[in-house]
């Protein structure tokens, strides 16, 4: 998810498969707006799970 959400912002969609891109919007992770992929409020709070998670990883 999270080298996903980084393509994403680096303007780099077409590099994310179109499988996973349909799972994340089928898991309201991501949407379509105006024909622009964007991160949903709910993929922004998954991400943010994940990394604290990462970081929690990390410490131990």
């Amino acid at each position: 998810m999270l080298s996903a959400v980084d393509l994403l912002y680096r303007r780099r969609a077409d590099l994310i498969g179109d499988g996973t891109i349909g799972d994340y919007v089928a898991l309201h992770w991501f949407e379509w707006n105006g024909g622009a992929l964007r991160l949903t409020v709910t993929g922004q709070n998954i991400c943010e799970q994940l990394k604290a998670e990462s970081r929690e990883s990390q410490g131990q």
